[in-house]
């Protein structure tokens, strides 16, 4: 990749329902993974200077301010630990900046991947994203991506470098999670669009079918959330708040079918995996979500017929039941309000479908 097209600092963004993957070379309190794009090491006769002045005499073509949005995003380190912008750099400091997806040491091969476009300007593009479709390339993935498929839609288009980390996602969604994704298409649209994810400003809503049925038709789940200490590819709610993030998740009853539950969640913070922690930490894991246990019959009568019914629904969707069913932003360029929306995809429609027959049929 050419180097001059790396030069300039975007802020990274709080992500929601994040792909845990290997190789990260710093995990931040959130669980966020962080790769190191670039490294310096102050010298041994280094004058106090402030970290961002530090940053912008090394890094060409970027401006202070947006080494300050780096900080302030939580991805600017010294030693290993993130940094405000006014802190001052000594002598043997290790200064590195992090991103939320790794470096592309390789290039971005265009792939013939159909995207499911819900709109598109010169300055974004929203999609919907399937389940099953890894965002980024990384360890184990590094063909067959979203990515790949943004190479193959943008190859006609010569502003766009799909290996310019100053372009692209603006945030994530698990692999196995479907729904709405917006991507940047010029730098400014995508330092606009990080800040409003940073600031929590952004609108979404998600659908999905959790195990068992809430106490309260609408309510919320409070709970500071961190990498489980027993299981490195989990998050968990911390019993001690100071060691997590801080994390809330709003939620509504849509329908409730007694053993599982149809449920709207508005997150008020994005943290890693948040909807499928916070329900699994209440008892109430996600629906045939794997990595939290909703992959087994939790709620039920052990009954031959109804394990059979069970599995058959597992098969019928085959991943955690959740859909990124909204998303609204400003838009970076107008300043307009823009929402959109996508509808449920056929497997968890189906699903659901499939559980009011069983309902009416036992009632």
């Amino acid at each position: 990749m050419d180097q001059d097209k790396i030069q300039e600092l975007l802020p990274a963004t709080e992500m929601a329902e994040r792909e845990v993957e290997a190789g990260a070379d710093y995990i931040d309190a959130d669980g966020r993974e962080l790769y190191e794009h670039f490294r310096f090491v102050a010298d041994k006769g280094q004058q106090m200077i402030r970290v961002d002045k530090f940053l912008t005499d090394r890094l060409e073509r970027t401006s202070r301010n947006r080494v300050q949005q780096a900080a302030d995003a939580g991805c600017v380190l010294v030693n290993g630990s993130p940094v405000k912008s006014s802190y001052k750099v000594k002598p043997d400091d290790v200064v590195s900046v992090v991103m939320d997806r790794p470096r592309y040491d390789f290039e971005i091969v265009a792939e013939d991947i159909p995207l499911d476009i819900v709109y598109e300007d010169r300055y974004v593009l929203v999609v919907n994203k399937p389940a099953g479709l890894v965002v980024h390339p990384g360890h184990g993935n590094w063909t067959g991506t979203l990515v790949n498929a943004l190479a193959w839609h943008f190859k006609d288009t010569p502003d766009y470098d799909v290996n310019d980390p100053r372009l692209g996602l603006v945030h994530r969604i698990d692999k196995d999670t479907s729904g709405l994704l917006v991507i940047a298409k010029t730098p400014e649209a995508k330092t606009d669009l990080g800040k409003q994810f940073f600031d929590k400003t952004t609108r979404r809503e998600y659908v999905a079918m959790i195990w068992g049925s809430m106490p309260e038709r609408q309510g919320t789940i409070t709970g500071s959330i961190a990498r489980n200490p027993r299981n490195a590819l989990q998050m968990a709610v911390m019993s001690d708040p100071s060691k997590g993030k801080h994390a809330v998740t709003h939620y509504e009853v849509l329908e409730d079918f007694g053993y599982v539950s149809i449920v709207k969640c508005v997150l008020e913070t994005g943290r890693t995996h948040q909807i499928r922690v916070h329900f699994q930490h209440k008892g109430h894991p996600l629906f045939n979500d794997e990595r939290y246990g909703g992959h087994r019959v939790l709620k039920g009568t052990p009954t031959a017929k109804y394990k059979q019914f069970v599995d058959n629904c597992f098969e019928l969707c085959p991943r955690q039941a959740l859909h990124a069913r909204t998303l609204g932003f400003r838009h970076p360029e107008t300043g307009e309000d823009m929402d959109f929306e996508a509808p449920l995809p056929p497997d968890m429609e189906n699903l659901f479908e499939k559980w009011r027959r069983f309902r009416s049929d036992t009632c």
